[in-house]
């Protein structure tokens, strides 16, 4: 089989630390020294190696490639906007954190434990962005119809690891008298704002949504025409993938003030799309596309670090 020149970066052993110097030196001409973004620099590194996991321990990609990880290090390069927020760089870590571990409870529904230790890091999401909360029907469902592992002991385990941070936080709560503050937390979960009220986006938001929602139907495209090489359990993989990417483009549509959530979880679940797509495709289009697709997320990022470092 011909290998172009997408397959020979998707599996070459030097990827990896080319594209993590890459990203180092944009968090470095973006402001890490002089703004001093340690915690969020640490987070996305931890975030990189624990995509770098997710595709190991799950054969995302059926041959040797770190796509996965370059893809996620190269899009979240992409979101310099997001670089200054500690919030969304340790929501990036805590989801990345919550694939890995509810994946590895594939088909086993006698995993409480685990479950409950995965929903753990679901629930200290929550304590940070309250509204990923909407989000726990959809891994709920995901665990019955996809990772096949939902029965009353895992369902229960998930429901008490969402609930320990809240619970381990009461007692600071009470000391410090900040009930109402506690109740407001989740009042604002009923609160909505004016739909598709896109005023307080940038141009960097419009091109990192539109660059998402395109390498996503790219990728989703890919798949559907290909998944059938795969198996099952990584097409089950890969379909939770889709569904966490279109319901946060559908919900960042509606509600765009929650870019710093929905951005990151965007970020993660497009990752191993692309990935899929440049490691195991071998067409003279799709190299090209390839070429294209480089071009493009370098251009957003250009633009975006300049546009960042006009409003220091």
């Amino acid at each position: 089989m011909l290998k172009r020149t997408q397959n020979k970066v998707a599996e070459s052993r030097i990827a990896l630390p080319v594209i993590a110097t890459y990203g180092v030196l944009i968090w470095l001409a973006a402001g890490l020294v002089t703004q001093m973004w340690w915690v969020q620099f640490l987070c996305i590194t931890a975030a990189a190696y624990l995509m770098v996991e997710l595709n190991n321990q799950n054969a995302l990609i059926r041959i040797y490639s770190r796509m996965v990880s370059c893809s996620f290090l190269v899009l979240t390069c992409t979101t310099v906007f997001l670089f200054p927020s500690w919030q969304a760089c340790v929501g990036t870590l805590f989801f990345a954190a919550f694939l890995l571990l509810l994946f590895r409870n594939y088909q086993d529904k006698q995993s409480p434990g685990s479950t409950f230790y995965a929903f753990c890091l679901f629930g200290l999401a929550s304590l940070i962005f309250r509204h990923v909360l909407y989000f726990l029907p959809i891994c709920w469902i995901l665990m019955g119809s996809r990772l096949q592992m939902l029965s009353w002991r895992t369902l229960c385990g998930s429901f008490l690891g969402v609930l320990t941070p809240y619970w381990l936080l009461l007692p600071y709560v009470f000391w410090t008298n900040s009930m109402d503050r506690f109740y407001t937390h989740f009042e604002q979960l009923a609160q909505f704002e004016t739909p598709f009220d896109f005023e307080s986006w940038t141009v960097s938001h419009w091109l990192c949504y539109v660059l998402f929602i395109v390498l996503g139907f790219i990728g989703m495209v890919h798949y559907t025409r290909q998944r059938y090489q795969d198996k099952i359990r990584t097409r089950m993989l890969f379909d939770c993938f889709n569904v966490f990417l279109w319901t946060s483009a559908v919900w960042l549509a509606v509600q765009p003030q929650h870019v710093e959530l929905l951005l990151p979880i965007m970020t993660i679940s497009v990752s191993p799309l692309v990935a899929h797509f440049i490691a195991l495709t071998h067409t003279r289009w799709t190299n090209i596309a390839f070429y294209v697709i480089l071009a493009v997320t370098f251009t957003v990022t250009a633009i975006n670090l300049w546009m960042s470092l006009s409003q220091l």
